[in-house]
């Protein structure tokens, strides 16, 4: 079993607008530009986030031209703005095959995939590629092979509980890790 080096895949990744830069078209480029703005958090939301205390790399494996990726990631975007402790990257789901099969679900390459790491690049958790809402949403309008495209936006009830989803695995990771002894012992807390 090949152990994968997150270090080495992390220093690899990009920042959000670098990710966009490098490998999204100007069409695909505009559907995430527009959703960005669309994503409003609370005044609690905020709190938990400015909360946050370890540092904690996150790993996304995306693809620009996804509609779920158009649809969520902007939320993490906006998540490691408010919490500087959050180091937030992105790595394209086809240039580094290898990295989207150690991180497949359910045998596929699928994207959002976030992988949360320590500070010294351990595994903390692994949450992706749809909430708990998106699913419900899916379910609700269709059991087919339909994929969302990121064209027509998600409706706001919709991207309120996702992102409130995607907070709460972003806010267990970080618990992970203030709850570490391991890192408790190193920063005497």
């Amino acid at each position: 079993m090949n152990v994968m080096d997150w270090s080495s895949v992390f220093g690899e990744s990009h920042s959000y607008g670098a990710f966009l830069d490098r490998y999204a078209t100007p069409p695909q480029r505009e559907r995430w530009d527009a959703m960005h703005p669309r994503i409003h958090l609370t005044t609690a939301q905020v709190e938990v986030l400015q909360g946050f205390k370890r540092r904690l790399p996150v790993l996304v494996v995306a693809g620009a031209w996804c509609g779920d990726c158009v649809n969520q990631v902007p939320i993490f975007d906006h998540f490691a703005r408010i919490a500087t402790t959050i180091d937030l990257r992105i790595i394209d789901r086809d240039a580094r095959p290898d990295v989207s099969d150690a991180l497949s679900i359910n045998g596929g390459r699928r994207v959002p995939s976030v992988l949360f790491l320590s500070e010294d690049f351990a595994e903390v958790a692994r949450y992706g590629e749809r909430t708990l809402a998106n699913y419900r949403k899916l379910a609700s309008d269709q059991l087919g092979s339909a994929c969302p495209t990121g064209i027509v936006p998600p409706s706001d009830a919709l991207t309120a509980a996702v992102v409130q989803e995607w907070l709460d695995q972003f806010e267990r990771a970080h618990l992970i890790l203030r709850l570490s002894p391991r890192l408790r012992e190193k920063y005497a807390d």
